[in-house]
């Protein structure tokens, strides 16, 4: 019976052909373990018409052998990017894809020189980000499983919450929480961001310790299984005016008409324009300086990516983050997030923590 790695292989291994490639190398992390099953940190994958090879040095051959199956290991000699053009050099590869993103001007350089005359190196990105962007029903309960132990530590979180506690105890605390409750880590810095800092929508959490009558934005999410969850929750220490009432409930509205746009066949754009369109109806959407949403998987960030005018359409299997706020500054923040999945006719939001303001 063939793991998942390989049937994920051989889709990825019959759009070479179509693509004029005689193979495509892999340097990103998630991507060479959607593939094969490896976790190290360091190495390349190069998938051909005929196989699949990592590249890796001694730190993780071992480890490799051990988590992958039908794939072919090479302790790399030197650096990396010339056991790679040697591997492409011996076996004959004549045109090898990469995405320019992930790479150098001065790798490139030196894989051409590794790999000699014959190979020709092509510009070929998306092939992989493609195939993760669909998640399958296995990858989908994983996905549910780390968004509800995302809403387990956001509910911890909350309680906390009071005035005089400071930023990094609270990231601190998250971030233990999610290791008692199993999960790898976190999948990004948490954001702790209160006062005036909550209208830093990136903000990292500091020393500031929280007051009477602040918003407190806290964003943050899991690794769980290798997947990640993303949740935002905006809490009003004290009582809220009723300026901040209206901008949450503006910011909520605007959540719920981008949730309720997402589905299979809907444009990425469509989505975004949703959420602005709640917002500039209040006169708010100037004050939303980000994007809608963005892909969620084995990285917290990867295609789809939910924003202004992009065009790709959703397709049953993707999630989504869904995240409109509204920062002002010299006043302070309002975002909610919640992660959602795109089936065929239907739509699941996978986070399940309330989202009315939370006063405490």
């Amino acid at each position: 019976m063939k793991t998942p790695f390989a049937l994920r292989r051989r889709i990825l291994q019959s759009q070479l052909g179509a693509a004029n490639l005689t193979a495509l190398l892999i340097t990103r992390p998630a991507s060479w373990y959607y593939l094969t099953g490896f976790s190290g940190e360091a190495g390349a994958l190069v998938v051909s018409r005929s196989g699949a090879v990592i590249v890796t040095d001694g730190r993780f051959t071992a480890q490799a052998r051990q988590e992958t199956s039908g794939v072919r290991i090479i302790q790399q000699t030197g650096a990396l990017a010339v056991s790679v053009g040697q591997l492409v050099r011996s076996t004959g590869l004549a045109r090898v894809g990469f995405d320019a993103s992930q790479i150098t001007v001065s790798t490139l350089a030196a894989l051409r020189r590794a790999s000699g005359k014959r190979a020709r190196w092509i510009a070929a990105a998306g092939h992989v980000e493609g195939l993760r962007g669909r998640k399958d029903a296995a990858e989908l309960a994983r996905m549910r499983k780390a968004a509800a132990l995302a809403d387990r530590v956001m509910g911890h979180a909350l309680k906390i919450l009071k005035p005089g506690v400071r930023e990094l105890e609270i990231a601190a605390e998250i971030e233990f929480q999610m290791r008692q409750l199993g999960a790898s880590g976190p999948a990004f810095e948490t954001i702790v961001a209160s006062g005036e800092r909550s209208a830093y929508p990136h903000a990292r959490a500091t020393a500031k310790r929280l007051r009477k009558n602040e918003l407190v934005v806290l964003d943050l999410g899991v690794i769980l299984a290798h997947y990640c969850s993303d949740i935002t929750r905006t809490v009003l220490v004290e009582r809220a005016s009723q300026k901040i009432r209206k901008w949450h409930q503006a910011v909520q509205a605007a959540q719920w008409a981008a949730i309720e746009a997402v589905k299979a066949g809907a444009t990425c754009g469509a989505v975004d324009a949703a959420a602005r369109g709640v917002l500039a109806a209040q006169d708010l959407d100037q004050h939303f300086v980000h994007s809608t949403g963005h892909g969620l998987g084995l990285e917290v960030h990867e295609d789809p990516r939910v924003a202004k005018g992009q065009k790709q359409i959703l397709e049953p299997g993707n999630v989504v983050t869904i995240e409109p706020g509204v920062y002002v500054p010299g006043v302070g923040g309002i975002r909610i997030e919640d992660d959602v999945a795109v089936h065929e006719g239907s739509t699941e939001v996978l986070t399940r923590t309330p989202r009315d303001l939370i006063e405490i």
